[in-house]
């Protein structure tokens, strides 16, 4: 039986190119992040290989190998500038070595990761992000990948089916902002659903999987690359919208949102329920890393400044 986990580093990197793409192998390596699920070991000056680390990503790596060289053609002509990192090459399981999962190498995207730069500073982008949001959020394959807890409707998600479950997410929220907490779930819960064809969506589009290149020279920073597409699947494009929370401030969300309204839905923009709903995401994604802390404490501030943001506007 396959490892639950597996501590994947440099050396183990290397023995797999060696076995799989040699032409690679004798590129300078360096680990570049520890994610929830993979770990991300830079390969030269323009690549970087992205190795599950656990069982559940594995299935999530294919996913991204399946949906992104469709995605990252579409996404490109919509802002040349930021990188879709789709794979260029594909890495098996390898049994001499123990390592039992694909893996995949991919363009580097060089920056800083989203959630270590200024609040403040991401309005300046905003709006890439939000016709990159527009761009990608079109009719989806019916064989696109397939994810239980994104893209679906909230009334399916476990915290509305069984209403403890969502009591037990109010243990990470100040006591006094509970009342707002239920009314922005609520209020998400009673918007209607979402009826169209199921859309493209990325399922995680935090700060962290943001990269931004700071500016320079009197420029403001710019988003550089979307990274870690392993939620990637079809369904209600609200999913991804609850992101602005953890993403902006109200100069920068507004930004984002009037992109969005002006390039989504063919130029129609979504309505009051798609956003009612994705507050209810956002209300969700913050919840989980305030829950997580532990394991991911640099999620922290990301839940935080999320739900004082979701709070303050359901006061």
């Amino acid at each position: 039986m396959p490892a639950a986990e597996i501590d994947v580093d440099v050396p183990l990197t290397r023995a797999l190119l060696a076995e799989q793409h040699p032409d690679l192998a004798d590129r300078h390596l360096e680990i570049a992040a520890h994610g929830w699920d993979n770990v991300m070991v830079r390969l030269g000056d323009d690549l970087a290989v992205r190795l599950p680390r656990r069982a559940p990503a594995a299935r999530l790596v294919e996913h991204e190998a399946l949906a992104l060289p469709a995605l990252a053609a579409r996404l490109r002509a919509e802002s040349p500038d930021v990188v879709v990192p789709a794979p260029v090459r594909v890495g098996r399981p390898s049994g001499a070595l123990g390592y039992p999962w694909p893996w995949v190498v991919v363009p580097w995207a060089g920056g800083t990761s989203g959630e270590a730069t200024a609040v403040s500073g991401r309005t300046a982008w905003a709006g890439t992000l939000g016709r990159l949001l527009a761009a990608l959020h079109v009719p989806a394959p019916d064989d696109a990948p397939r994810n239980p807890v994104r893209g679906i409707p909230l009334q399916r998600r476990a915290e509305a089916l069984d209403p403890s479950a969502f009591e037990a997410r109010l243990a990470h929220v100040p006591v006094a902002r509970h009342d707002a907490a239920r009314r922005v779930w609520r209020q998400a819960l009673d918007a209607p659903a979402y009826v169209g064809d199921p859309l493209w969506v990325h399922g995680d589009p935090h700060p962290a999987n943001l990269v931004v290149e700071p500016g320079h020279a009197g420029r403001p920073d710019r988003l550089a690359a979307v990274v870690d597409w392993g939620d990637v699947t079809s369904g209600d494009p609200a999913s991804d919208l609850g992101a602005l929370w953890l993403v902006f401030d109200a100069a920068g969300r507004a930004a984002c949102v009037a992109a969005v309204q002006e390039h989504a839905n063919g130029g129609r923009g979504w309505d009051r329920a798609t956003w009612d709903r994705a507050a209810g995401w956002g209300l969700l994604y913050a919840t989980n890393m305030l829950a997580h802390a532990d394991l991911h404490p640099r999620m922290l501030p990301i839940g935080r400044h999320a739900l004082r943001a979701l709070l303050s506007e359901a006061a």
